[in-house]
């Protein structure tokens, strides 16, 4: 009846008719027990809003889908003990990308109040609880309507479509973050008591000590490291806790197919570089025969580097001071 006093044209559609209308709003049933033919008869009819009571089997989701993507303005009662349900009996229904498109508000009604309002968007990121960019994905973002809080997010794990409340998750790295640091740093302070470690949830970590303890940490050939990984069970990235930039290095950037190839002058043969991207330490590398500095597009390394510069950030290299003996 409010969109009927704006001049609009509302058809209710009902099984059984027992809408309480005005009597100009035309009710529809199932003809002849079926409501695709229904739906076929109020898309000729071409109105602005069609209410559909109540959406229960596969058939009436689809015919509400159809009826949406063709521009009709859809007002769907679906029976559920939350907002959240209801958005989830349209999941294998319908493509999980499209449900944004069909569903845009969603208004949870319960003894006749309404307790919650969430709006549904689609955007492409890194689910909350994952870091790594590679990670990234289609993601269905639920908010609340008028905090703009993000409640829920709906994506495609493995082979499956998972809703994942937001609050848990952040709950969860929140503890095993802290967690994870308190561990990390017990056993990094043996070698520098001023170590700092940031934790990135699932299991990687990035520590920052002094630039003159880093050979110790890391040992021969990386072994020191790799014990220390493998006793915390977590991949560990040491970076000086000051840098020291240095001399800036020019190069040329060279692709091929599974990797990244700096091209420095041949002099600089193996010499230490530290790459840095808009001010910020991403590794720090040995140059190669003929100045040839090669980052596999797999490597870490190589997902920072290739993450920088698609980013369009500022990439450059400084050669480490030496110091110098009389």
């Amino acid at each position: 009846e409010f969109y009927a006093r704006q001049g609009k044209i509302v058809k209710p559609l009902e099984s059984p008719r027992d809408l309480q209308v005005a009597p100009e709003i035309t009710q529809y049933g199932p003809l002849e027990g079926d409501f695709e033919k229904t739906a076929e008869v109020l898309l000729l009819v071409r109105p602005d809003y069609t209410v559909f009571d109540e959406i229960r089997r596969s058939k009436d989701f689809r015919i509400f889908t159809d009826m949406r993507l063709a521009g009709v303005g859809m007002i769907g009662v679906v029976h559920a003990s939350d907002p959240v349900d209801a958005i989830q009996r349209f999941i294998g229904r319908v493509e999980l990308g499209m449900i944004p498109h069909i569903l845009d508000t969603v208004i949870f009604l319960k003894d006749g109040e309404v307790k919650e309002v969430y709006d549904l968007s689609l955007v492409v990121k890194v689910p909350t609880g994952m870091s790594s960019a590679d990670l990234a994905r289609p993601v269905i973002e639920i908010r609340d309507f008028e905090t703009g809080e993000l409640r829920y997010e709906i994506y495609t794990y493995g082979e499956e479509n998972v809703i994942v409340p937001v609050e848990e998750v952040r709950e969860y790295v929140d503890a095993v973050r802290r967690l994870a640091s308190e561990r990390i740093l017990e056993r990094i302070r043996e070698f520098d008591p001023d170590a700092e470690v940031e934790v990135i949830p699932p299991n990687k970590a990035i520590v920052k000590v002094d630039r003159g303890i880093i050979p110790k940490i890391l040992g021969r050939k990386g072994e020191t490291i790799t014990r220390i990984e493998k006793e915390l069970g977590v991949s560990i990235d040491v970076e000086p806790r000051i840098p020291v930039l240095g001399e800036e290095v020019g190069y040329d950037v060279a692709e091929s197919g599974r990797s990244i190839t700096l091209l420095v002058h041949p002099s600089l043969k193996d010499s230490k570089l530290s790459v840095y991207a808009d001010g910020e330490y991403l590794f720090t590398v040995i140059v190669g025969k003929g100045g040839k500095i090669k980052v596999s597009r797999r490597s870490p390394q190589g997902r920072k580097l290739i993450s920088a510069l698609s980013a369009g950030k500022e990439v450059k290299l400084f050669k480490e001071k030496t110091a110098r003996t009389k």
